[in-house]
């Protein structure tokens, strides 16, 4: 972990998040009529939402594409939902230009090849326990825990606490 990890998270007030691999295990059940059902972790969605209710923005940027994924994250307040996105680095772009964000603000955190270069323009890139090892090579902080079992908890968790609006 970087030294510099506890004290750049005084500054975040974004956190940028993939769904597959981090939001959930990464892990697809396909039905009969060829959609895919995931699972979410309800700890990192209590995190999110306490998040959202003390004033930081959460953007999801995902390659993905799911019909229930949107309507599980509105219901947390989350208003920037990014699905199916091919170049990520442009979504984040046009994003912090809209919200008039600097770099050092921003938290992502993503487990795959497509998540690199946006999380190399962030003040805090960080990965899952089970991110793929390019990712890991990235990240100035890596999650104990893996994707879908509570990561995003602990990253906004650590991230809360350090600005004191931990509960």
């Amino acid at each position: 972990m970087n030294q510099n990890f506890k004290l750049k998270l005084k500054d975040i007030k974004v956190f940028v998040l993939d769904v597959d691999g981090v939001l959930t295990d990464g892990k697809l059940l396909v039905m009969p009529d060829g959609d895919f059902l995931r699972t979410m972790n309800i700890r990192d969605g209590y995190a999110m939402q306490l998040a959202i209710k003390k004033g930081y923005h959460i953007f999801i940027i995902s390659g993905g594409h799911s019909k229930g994924v949107p309507i599980r994250l509105a219901r947390l307040g989350i208003k920037e939902v990014h699905m199916g996105t091919v170049d990520k680095l442009s979504t984040l772009k046009n994003l912090i230009s809209q919200y008039k964000l600097s770099h050092d603000q921003i938290l992502y955190m993503g487990d795959d090849i497509p998540d690199i270069e946006a999380m190399k323009t962030c003040s805090i890139p960080c990965c899952p326990a089970d991110a793929a090892h390019e990712v890991v090579e990235h990240c100035i902080y890596v999650s104990k825990v893996n994707g879908g079992q509570g990561c995003v908890r602990d990253i906004i968790e650590q991230t809360l606490r350090a600005q004191s609006n931990w509960e």
